[in-house]
């Protein structure tokens, strides 16, 4: 459906590591350098820094395509194990069946390959995504695994691939001879504003959209700063507002398009102790205040009345009373809490009022000091 409304030949906001989808802004292009001038120069071990959502997968993915015809790759991203499972995963992933081997033994089924690619003159590279898993123990078994050289070169390049905690992990003492063996460190920052536009009208294009800009500048604003400038997340308003967008049959997502979406995709609504901050939700709080308003500002004008008529009942019938100082105040008191004419918007139907009637009265007979007998 979405993909008919505005002609689009695939999803351009997917969540799945597609090349064709990958932007090419100014980092990702000195990133991608970096790697290949790494390889080329055979220096050892590099590592990739970004932040989870960045992009890291499609850009080892464009790097591994452009390595094909000149190295062995092997990738790994299961790293939640221990240095037997993880050098399994590496022959795994080359084809070599290790089951039932020891460590030595899968050393030496490893180093056999390795031996065979420099014969061949071609490199062999070891990627390791999501490398902020990797317990010390293992990062230790992957620094061992630069040993496998010749007097000449290294046999294997290594590319060390994580969020920030991997930089943590290496920063410690006891990671210094792994560290020292980093000859380059390459950091993906989350995108400014310019970079999130491109990045967004980049992927509508290569998704085939051809009509004029799909969202306004200040919906592009407002993307960019709620999404921290990470991909993955710029992925997900983006499909949620088109989405929406194509329900509500707009052919433009403006800001308001957004500020929806993002209420909807805010889990923190969800929690019993965090109060609804959709716009909706505050219109009808705001509603259900005023109509309270309008219910007590009613109950006390008719009790006012009440007060003001028995006052006047007595006084009319004559019956016998007297008026302290303190019972005079008090009830000067209670004619001043009596309401001002409430505005006609209020509620044009509640009886009008007068204030300071039965207060007059009073003060007429104490300023004449009428005396007032008892039966």
């Amino acid at each position: 459906m979405i993909l008919d409304y505005y002609k689009l030949a695939e999803s351009p906001f997917g969540d799945t590591p597609n090349p064709k989808f990958l932007y090419f802004g100014a980092q990702y292009r000195e990133a991608l350098a970096s790697l290949m001038v790494g390889t080329e120069s055979n220096r050892g071990f590099l590592a990739v820094i970004a932040q989870p959502g960045m992009g890291k997968t499609s850009l080892l993915y464009e790097y591994l395509d452009r390595m094909r015809d000149k190295a062995r790759t092997a990738f790994v991203f299961q790293t939640d194990c221990d240095s037997r499972e993880f050098i399994r995963h590496i022959l795994l992933d080359l084809g070599i069946d290790a089951a039932g081997k020891d460590l030595p033994a899968m050393h030496e089924m490893l180093n056999g390959v390795l031996t065979q690619e420099a014969q061949a003159g071609r490199r062999f590279i070891l990627v390791i995504d999501e490398a902020q898993n990797l317990e010390e123990k293992t990062l230790e078994s992957v620094r061992l695994l630069s040993n496998f050289e010749t007097p000449w070169t290294k046999l294997m390049q290594i590319i060390l691939v994580g969020q920030p905690q991997l930089a943590r992990r290496l920063a410690k003492p006891s990671m210094l001879q792994l560290r020292q063996r980093l000859s380059m460190i390459i950091r993906i920052e989350p995108f400014n504003f310019e970079e999130t536009r491109d990045y967004i009208n980049h992927r509508l294009q290569a998704a085939g959209y051809q009509g004029p800009s799909l969202f306004t500048m200040a919906a592009l604003r407002l993307i960019a700063e709620r999404s921290q400038g990470i991909p993955r997340n710029i992925n997900n308003i983006c499909f949620n507002a088109m989405a929406l967008a194509c329900a509500m049959t707009l052919s433009t997502i403006d800001h308001n398009v957004v500020l929806e979406v993002l209420a909807d995709l805010d889990l923190g609504s969800f929690r019993e102790d965090v109060a609804p901050n959709h716009p909706r939700d505050v219109k009808q709080m705001l509603t259900q205040n005023l109509s309270t308003t309008r219910e007590k500002t009613r109950l006390r004008g008719v009790l006012s009345k009440f007060a003001a008529a028995g006052v006047l009942l007595v006084l009319i019938l004559g019956l016998p009373f007297t008026l302290n100082e303190q019972e005079l105040r008090a009830l000067q008191a209670a004619a001043a809490l009596q309401p001002t004419p409430a505005p006609a918007s209020l509620d044009p139907m509640t009886p009008q009022v007068s204030a300071g009637t039965s207060l007059d009265v009073v003060r007429i007979r104490v300023a004449t000091q009428e005396p007032v007998g008892r039966p």
